[in-house]
């Protein structure tokens, strides 16, 4: 009797170990998610209604397809360009050093556009599913849209503690001169925390960063990466004709915001995912909103320590790219009485002037779960009033942090009564 409750209290204990186990393989397409059967509510949903009502008639051009007109319509501006070499995506067959894969971005949306080819590969932030990636056939009558999943997800598909996300991603490889990845080597999934040395690998950049390294222009040789010598350059024309892309270059300022912005959205998903299947499992046992409170004290933190740029990586020499896409990003605002903004760069010591993101303006921070976006500014006005003085945010000085208060009390509607309060520390 003895050995059969020990086998017992072993069975259970095994049984409630596994449940995390369990519970972090919950699929995409798994309540509360829905991911495939959900229908997307997005920029691009919203100009795929457009053209099929025929609000939109999008304009086709020889050599470019729809793109022009499409990145028109999602708000992407065409100096974003950014250029991958190494050989990804769903057109691998085309992309080469040679004929590289352009990559366009604005606040929601992000455009893969390959020279030569008919299809055109899109994602978007969208504020309920998180990234969702779409293709559009570019034939000269009329263009074929289409939600893409499977294809997609092959790659976009992450595993994090509560289950998978699907997630947008900015990687650097070990690429060789025709563009194969050596997957043997190191590669690295880069953000605005990443050192410049990691970033780039398989992407052409232009601009100027001084004495800083990275892994851009360059392919390997063996082992090693043998630069082109296109280090500090405006332009790649030493490399191929870059007439018959949109822009003659690979800015790294558009680089780096990319970086930032692709991993800001993926947060924003793993939070919003978290919370819902969090709240969807829970009872109300004092047990189970407890461990809710959990979850969206923690997904919250997840959100704001990347929106005030913890562990940024420090700038050693200043950054000069394109000046048309920083006069493009910079005039979306919003902008406070006095000039301030978000969206304005530093690029000297850091990216930006005032360390917390743009996308807090975004659809995706909208659409947070309530009680998520409610801890969220909780914990932001602790940081910016100076009562949270933690490690993690010792990067923002006090003039930091009043400026970022003074723009956030001028530009969001709706704040929290607390943010009213004139008392900081």
């Amino acid at each position: 009797m003895h050995d059969l409750i020990k086998l017992r209290f072993l069975a259970f204990v095994l049984l409630v170990a596994a449940q995390p186990l369990c519970h972090a393989q919950t699929r995409l397409d798994e309540a509360p998610i829905n991911y495939t059967e959900t229908k997307g509510n997005n920029r691009v949903t919203a100009m795929i209604d457009k053209v099929d009502s025929g609000e939109l008639e999008l304009v086709y051009e020889d050599g470019y397809g729809y793109l022009r007109s499409i990145l028109s319509e999602l708000d992407v501006p065409i100096s974003s360009q950014a250029l991958v070499f190494s050989k990804t995506s769903l057109q691998t067959g085309r992309i080469s050093p040679t004929n590289p894969r352009a990559i366009y971005f604005g606040d929601e949306v992000y455009v893969g556009w390959v020279r030569g080819s008919s299809l055109l590969e899109i994602s978007v932030a969208d504020p309920n599913l998180g990234a969702v990636y779409y293709t559009i056939q570019m034939t000269p009558r009329r263009p074929y849209m289409r939600r893409e999943n499977f294809r997609c997800l092959g790659c976009h598909e992450k595993t994090v503690d509560h289950g998978k996300i699907p997630v947008h991603t900015v990687q650097s490889v070990m690429a060789r001169s025709n563009g194969k990845i050596n997957l043997l080597l190191e590669t690295y999934v880069t953000d605005h925390t990443s050192p410049l040395e990691e970033r780039w690998g398989g992407w052409y950049v232009t601009g100027h960063h001084g004495s800083m390294k990275h892994m851009g222009n360059a392919f390997l040789d063996g082992e090693e990466l043998v630069s082109l010598g296109e280090s500090n350059a405006d332009t790649l024309r030493r490399q191929f004709d870059l007439s018959r892309w949109p822009v003659a270059g690979s800015d790294i300022v558009a680089l780096m915001v990319l970086e930032h912005q692709v991993e800001m959205h993926n947060r924003l998903t793993d939070a919003n995912y978290a919370v819902r299947r969090a709240r969807y499992t829970s009872t109300d046992s004092p047990g189970q909103r407890a461990q809710l409170d959990t979850v969206i004290d923690e997904s919250a933190k997840l959100v704001v320590d990347h929106l005030l740029f913890v562990d940024e990586a420090r700038l050693e020499s200043e950054i000069k790219g394109s000046d048309r896409f920083q006069q493009d990003f910079v005039a979306k605002g919003p902008t406070t009485a006095d000039g301030k903004s978000l969206r304005q760069f530093d690029l000297k010591k850091r990216l930006f002037r005032f360390p917390c993101s743009y996308t807090i303006y975004s659809p995706a921070f909208s659409a947070l779960d309530e009680q998520l976006q409610a801890k969220v500014y909780e914990r932001l006005w602790r940081v910016l009033s100076g009562q949270d003085d933690s490690d993690e945010y010792r990067h923002l000085s006090s003039d930091d942090r009043a400026s970022i208060l003074a723009i956030l009390r001028q530009t969001i509607d709706g704040l929290p009564t607390s943010w009213a309060s004139t008392e900081t520390l």
